[in-house]
């Protein structure tokens, strides 16, 4: 099976989970009241785009595909789940009108690869928890690796705006697609319908005069933001304080499209593992549009170890002109050392 079918094949998948996430978005209220959670209106939208995934993923490409998900089941199948299996299956008939809840639940479960073939998708159905719940950025990550390595990279982002100069606080009214085949680019899709027009993107070549721009996680617990700040200073960058905070894989578009020349992830406690869904997709669309991605050791990140990057803590993702600064900066400052 060529690239050009499977990238085929994610775009749509994508673009239309991008519509049913957005729409459980716009619901937040009426599915809390609904389910009795008020975390419940990302879980529903987790579930939902997984089994949109899913389920378009298998009719395009067939019964062998496989796919590593982050979300499964057994939390759906309780008595006392019913009204939050009931959301996610209305969010799931505003793209598929006939699916049954053993459509929806068979679609989630069919996400249930373990990472060991040789090539399989991994999909993040919602990647930004915080950022959905507050209505600002979230993504749905979706990837093609093959014998460890990305191949092929789509990420939609309902709400971020394709003017690179407006801002990232803010839900954009259309939102971009993100695509990227290993060798053939990164590409920027305005809007998120199939038929949206696209164009290149590439990341910034070096930092400008005001210094590095950077752009990290707005939870803490995702990132030492003090510690994002010294390193940005000693590598020279003179606007540190100015670093632009959103939550999810929107972070790697932010540079890949050169509004920001560094995203940058500092490990916050001892023995976390980063998951592969949460970086394949936007990792290969930033390195597609010239930024160098890697740990902040500076090593490669690895997939070709199961559903994790166990070999790989943190993230640095620059311009190639600031990325060897930046590094260079985590060295001598220790980060990470006693983590």
């Amino acid at each position: 099976m060529n690239d050009d079918r499977r990238l085929t094949a994610g775009l749509a998948a994508v673009s239309q989970a991008c519509d049913v996430a957005r729409r459980v978005q716009r619901d937040l209220e009426r599915v809390k009241g609904i389910t009795k959670d008020d975390k419940s209106p990302v879980t529903v939208a987790d579930f939902a785009v997984q089994a949109v995934v899913a389920m378009m993923l298998y009719e395009s490409l067939g019964s062998r595909t496989l796919i590593v998900g982050e979300e499964h089941t057994q939390a759906l199948r309780t008595a006392d789940q019913k009204p939050v299996l009931d959301a996610v299956v209305e969010a799931v008939r505003r793209a598929r009108p006939d699916a049954s809840a053993g459509d929806v639940l068979r679609g989630i479960d069919l996400c249930d690869h373990d990472a060991a073939a040789d090539a399989y998708w991994t999909l993040d159905p919602i990647d930004g928890t915080k950022g959905f719940l507050r209505g600002q950025q979230y993504a749905i990550a979706l990837a093609h690796i093959e014998r460890g390595e990305v191949a092929l990279g789509v990420m939609g982002c309902p709400n971020l705006p394709a003017d690179h100069d407006a801002s990232l606080e803010s839900a954009d009214a259309h939102g971009c697609i993100y695509t990227a085949r290993r060798g053939g680019g990164a590409w920027e899709q305005i809007g998120t319908q199939v038929e949206g027009s696209c164009r290149r993107i590439h990341a910034a070549a070096e930092a400008g005069i005001a210094g590095i721009r950077a752009c990290e996680s707005v939870e803490a617990a995702h990132s030492k933001h003090d510690d994002v700040e010294r390193v940005v200073e000693l590598a020279g960058g003179k606007d540190a304080a100015r670093s632009a905070r959103l939550d999810s894989q929107c972070k790697y578009a932010v540079v890949a499209r050169g509004q920001a020349d560094a995203y940058l992830r500092m490990p916050t406690k001892k023995g976390y593992v980063e998951k592969i869904w949460d970086h394949a997709a936007g990792m290969l669309i930033a390195q597609e549009a010239g930024a160098i991605v890697t740990d902040i050791a500076g090593a490669p990140l690895d997939f070709a170890r199961g559903r994790t990057l166990e070999r790989n803590r943190g993230i640095v993702c620059a311009s190639a002109g600031v990325h060897r600064r930046l590094t260079d900066a985590i060295a001598e400052l220790r980060i990470g050392a006693a983590v």
